[in-house]
């Protein structure tokens, strides 16, 4: 994690706080660093689906808890399994995002692939 793409996708969601974009408050405030904001780290677990689901792929829903944070210069890498299939071609799809500290997020992606590529 790139110090540029956590400010700019915190700046991107509309997050404002200081602890995604400004180092020197991050440390005052306890943390390492500038760390990753849940909707960033919720867009990545939903990217991963789609990125193996395809592009005609349709997000149905998606559930995020985080662990712990990612810093910035964090390497996260993210695993994923189907969990189930329904006979409507929407597959449920659990996420884990691990860093050098651990489980950052654990949560599942539902996704509806268009009839015929189920």
């Amino acid at each position: 994690m790139t110090p540029t793409f956590i400010v700019s996708s915190a700046l991107a969601t509309r997050d404002f706080q200081d602890v995604h974009h400004d180092r020197d408050l991050a440390q005052a405030k306890g943390s390492a660093d500038i760390f990753v904001n849940i909707l960033t780290s919720t867009g990545l677990a939903q990217r991963y689906v789609t990125d193996w689901a395809g592009p005609e792929a349709l997000v149905r829903g998606v559930a995020v808890r985080l662990g712990a944070p990612c810093y910035a210069h964090d390497v996260l890498a993210l695993f994923g399994q189907v969990l189930s299939r329904s006979d409507d071609g929407e597959f449920e799809v659990e996420v884990l995002g691990r860093n050098g500290l651990g489980e950052h997020l654990r949560g599942t992606v539902r996704v509806a692939l268009p009839e015929g590529d189920a």
